[in-house]
């Protein structure tokens, strides 16, 4: 079926003569037209050049229907297109009488509703020949979009010139669509939000109006792509886009002040939306209506067969106070979103200067570490880990180090979260793990005592179905003993997903991997479900040893944990030893190992060759007579 067939063209058609709109009706009426009637009788000489008999045979034979709208002024003319637009329900073709005493004409109402709607095809219909359609053309532009009638006129030229000028309407309205909507939702795209937002700030300016930009991200969006498809996640984006559509449907009030409405939102793509809020008075309006809306997205949704629960995250920026202009808006609103995001899954934030500094930074960050390993930046230091019953070292940690012609030095708290938002840290972890092993693999070679080496596995790389595998090939292409390599994964990410997790370790287990939980005691993690899993050690966090002697809940806490992985024989090492009285802990209560700055700080390859070379000679006295050979 054609879109003709499925869809009525909606007409205006403005005279200020009654019995002419009659006529335009029964031209343009579904009504059977086959008895010769009053009004035609009486219009036939003032507007047609045949008869009604013969009118009523042309025109009963087209299947094109019409929504036509009756208006007896300019005036009223100029409303209904207004009103139309606002319903988000467009006239295609407005048919304007040139004389309609004793208002405006219908060039005046021509030009107002050019206005308000670009794409209207308009129709100016005179008895006049003395009028030039040059002249109207120019006072109603595009010349194009402006067709000219003189009366009188055959019926069939209005419903042809209807169907054409609307069949041509409907053409670039596709178009339009295909250029400044998003296919997917059917919102405005990037480029028609530019434009809105423009016109909004525009407004705001003349008439000193507040205006926000709300900048939403859904949290996790890939994590849904990923486990469901993509067809799945397009679903969830056209379901968000029509809560945002509900929830803006109907003008937000304040104070009786209209603030937005479901033409005011975007999507950028991917999972991004924007809205505007225009004609707000107080950041506190845009705070309330981005609560709304979290709270509205945060509502389970239904899709193939699963329940998903979305959280956004908001950013806000504020005209006049975080720009004029609409690109720095954007950008203002993209940045406090980022920094929303930071706090949390469905949480807002609004932009504040000290952002810029920070996102530059950040920005800076990612732009050197892309290329980073290629250039050659990065190294390994390796911090020791002590035996504190024997004062031996028992093995090393190799810990990623970054240094940058530019930046300098970046310690690893800024650079790896940033490595892996971007995703750059599986290349990163892989060489780490690749040269880590090849350096164990050098100092067994020369007969230093180096009996594992322990490597960080983030949780990008773990998630990762074909890491095992990746494991062993690096354990086969260096020659390390599997049993040198032990692999350190923090407690976060095991918890996350611990099917997957209990597999993983299962696998790694099986090529003689040793496994260690890092960050033990920070998370939700337990011994009993340590149970499942194939863990040799567990790491206590450092946190536990800065309030070591000041916080007896901190010193039961760290007891219980090696008391309990005794019993269930689990080696335990403590992280960020720093002081005498807490090794005297660490060997009151038989904790197995140690590392921190009372030991070593990370040192580089060289160095840690040193002191390798130093325990290979201390091979009598105490422990602390081997310890304080080793530290100094």
């Amino acid at each position: 079926m054609s879109d003709k067939k499925r869809l009525p063209i909606r007409v205006l058609i403005a005279d200020d003569e009654a019995e002419v709109r009659d006529a335009y009706r029964q031209i343009l009426s579904e009504a059977d037209m086959s008895s010769e009637t009053a009004v035609f009788h009486n219009l036939r000489e003032r507007l047609f050049s045949k008869a009604p008999d013969q009118l009523a045979r042309n025109l009963s034979s087209s299947d094109t229907t019409f929504t036509p709208v009756f208006c007896e002024g300019a005036e009223a003319a100029v409303a209904a297109v207004r009103d139309a637009l606002a319903a988000d329900d467009p006239f295609a073709v407005a048919f304007l009488d040139m004389r309609m005493p004793p208002g405006p004409d219908g060039v005046w109402a021509a030009a107002r509703i050019r206005e308000l709607d670009p794409a209207i095809e308009i129709v100016v219909c005179t008895a006049y020949s003395d009028v030039d359609p040059r002249d109207i053309g120019a006072m109603v532009p595009p010349e194009e979009k402006l067709s000219y009638l003189q009366k009188p006129f055959h019926p069939h030229e209005i419903r042809q010139m209807t169907i054409s000028l609307a069949s041509k309407w409907r053409s670039e309205h596709r178009i339009v669509k295909l250029a400044y909507f998003d296919a997917l939702t059917g919102l405005p795209n990037r480029e028609q939000l530019r434009n809105r937002l423009n016109s909004a700030l525009a407004a705001a300016k003349q008439h000193q109006r507040m205006l926000a930009v709300l900048y939403l991200d859904l949290d996790n969006f890939k994590r849904v792509n990923d486990t469901l498809g993509h067809a799945v996640g397009d679903e969830l984006l056209c379901l968000v886009a029509a809560r945002l559509r509900s929830s803006l449907r109907a003008d937000d009030t304040v104070e009786e002040m209209p603030i937005a409405r479901s033409s005011h939102i975007a999507r950028l793509g991917g999972d991004e939306f924007i809205v505007i809020l225009p004609n707000i008075r107080t950041a506190d309006d845009a705070a309330a209506v981005a609560a709304r809306l979290i709270s509205e997205l945060q509502e389970p949704m239904r899709l193939a067969q699963h329940t998903l629960v979305v959280t956004p995250s908001v950013g806000v920026a504020m005209f006049p106070a975080d720009g004029v202009e609409a690109d720095i808006l954007l950008r203002n609103s993209d940045l406090a979103m980022y920094f929303a995001k930071r706090k949390g899954p469905g949480m807002s934030a609004f932009f504040d200067a000290s952002m810029n500094d920070a996102a530059l930074h950040r920005f800076t960050l990612e732009a050197k570490l892309r290329g980073a390993l290629e250039r050659g930046e990065f190294t390994l230091h390796y911090q020791p880990q002590f035996d504190v019953r024997t004062g031996e070292v028992s093995g090393m940690e190799a810990l990623l180090r970054w240094t940058n012609d530019e930046l300098g030095v970046v310690p690893p708290v800024e650079f790896i979260p940033v490595a892996e938002e971007t995703g750059l840290i599986l290349s990163i972890g892989e060489w780490v793990l690749r040269n880590a092993c090849q350096q164990a693999k050098s100092w067994v070679d020369e007969g230093l005592p180096v009996s594992r080496m322990a490597v960080n596995v983030s949780g990008q790389q773990f998630v990762l179905k074909d890491f095992p595998q990746l494991v062993a090939a690096i354990i086969k292409e260096t020659g390390i003993e599997a049993s040198m390599l032990e692999l350190e994964i923090t407690e976060s990410v095991v918890m996350k997903d611990e099917v997957w997790a209990e597999q993983a370790l299962a696998q790694l287990k099986e090529q003689g991997v040793m496994l260690a939980i890092d960050d033990f005691g920070t998370g939700y993690s337990s011994f009993g479900r340590l149970r499942h899993f194939a863990v040799d050690r567990l790491k206590i966090d450092r946190s536990f040893m800065t309030s070591l002697i000041d916080c007896s809940d901190d010193r039961a806490i760290a007891a219980a944990i090696i008391a309990m992985s005794r019993s269930l024989r689990i080696s335990v090492t403590a992280e960020g030893v720093e002081s005498f009285p807490q090794l005297l802990f660490l060997q009151e209560h038989d904790c197995h190992e140690a590392q921190g700055f009372l030991f070593s700080r990370a040192l580089p390859a060289a160095d840690a060759h040193k002191l390798l070379r130093r325990a290979a000679e201390a091979t009598t006295g105490t422990r602390t007579q081997r310890l304080r050979s080793l530290i100094g």
